[in-house]
């Protein structure tokens, strides 16, 4: 069994003792340490009392170590590395600063968004590890409440007040068709008209997921739906290979099939998704977290920018 620690004797004390052994004296050790030359004074009889006995001898007006302070000191290097060590081991295996994050994503954002956020986390941290992981935003936020992933990019998840988010987008929704069908010369679809057009669908978990049922609730019908996918970028060949149309997210335009295209929906039924890098709020103070959300301002800034040279 371990002979219990006087409570006088504490990490920060043990500090301020190696702090006083190699700076020399009373007032440098207080510089160093940011305190005042009474507070290391303080500390190091409180030294004394704690290991009950003598640790030092007064040499005129300098106080001077003796050979049990440096048997003291020397321990103290050894107990303050080992728990320097501990705490660094324990934050990695939470994913705290560790030299690897695990980045989630939705599968539309991987065309463009994502590459683009960790090529400039890459700048500011090069030596970082990348872990990209796909899913739907259910997914996505069960996994990083459950510690699997240190962040992701996905639509806002609405009432969940235990994670942090920062925008970096809104998309609008569209009706996307065959190249070669009516609706691709409209300017704009009626929903409304569409009750007795096939569909396919992403399945449920996906953001995109939530829009589709919102905009036929809009329209006061359910959608005859033929087929569903987990896979964006199945659903948009589904639409394609004919099987029947759906709603995307603007942000798909640049990998957008030749045979698919995407028409404006009329205003009653226009809605937008809101594209955020989300993390859990007690991780709010990771320096790898604020590296990512540093990269996600630049990237929201150029797309701003891209925006009003259109």
């Amino acid at each position: 069994m371990l002979h219990r620690i006087d409570e006088e004797i504490t990490f920060r004390k043990l500090e301020i003792l190696l702090a006083f052994m190699e700076s020399g004296n009373l007032a440098r050790a207080a510089e160093r340490l940011g305190v005042s030359a009474v507070s290391v004074h303080r500390a190091l009889h409180s030294l004394e009392a704690g290991t009950r006995c003598s640790l030092f001898r007064l040499e005129g007006r300098n106080l001077q170590p003796n050979d049990a302070a440096h048997a003291l000191a020397e321990v103290a290097r050894e107990v303050l590395q080992a728990m320097a060590h501990g705490i660094r081991a324990t934050r990695e295996i939470a994913g705290y600063a560790a030299d690897r994050i695990r980045i989630g994503s939705l599968y539309s954002l991987t065309s463009g968004t994502v590459p683009a956020i960790i090529m400039g986390l890459r700048l500011r941290k090069p030596d970082m590890q990348t872990e990209l992981v796909l899913g739907s935003n259910s997914d996505l936020l069960r996994k990083l409440r459950d510690g699997a992933l240190d962040a992701t990019v996905m639509g806002f998840p609405e009432g969940a007040a235990d994670v942090e988010s920062q925008l970096l987008f809104e998309d609008e929704i569209f009706f996307a068709a065959p190249a070669g069908s009516p609706y691709a010369r409209q300017a704009e679809v009626d929903l409304g008209a569409c009750a007795d057009e096939r569909f396919v669908s992403l399945n449920e978990g996906y953001v995109t997921h939530d829009r589709f049922l919102e905009a036929f609730h809009v329209a006061g019908f359910e959608p005859n739906v033929a087929m569903t996918t987990n896979d964006i970028f199945s659903l948009m060949n589904l639409v394609g290979g004919g099987i029947g149309c759906t709603l995307l997210p603007g942000r798909v335009r640049g990998v957008l099939p030749r045979n698919v295209c995407l028409v404006p929906l009329a205003a009653r039924y226009q809605m937008r998704q809101k594209i955020s890098v989300v993390f859990l709020r007690t991780r709010e103070r990771d320096p790898n977290l604020l590296s990512l959300l540093a990269a996600c301002r630049s990237h929201s800034a150029e797309l701003e920018v891209t925006a009003s040279r259109r």
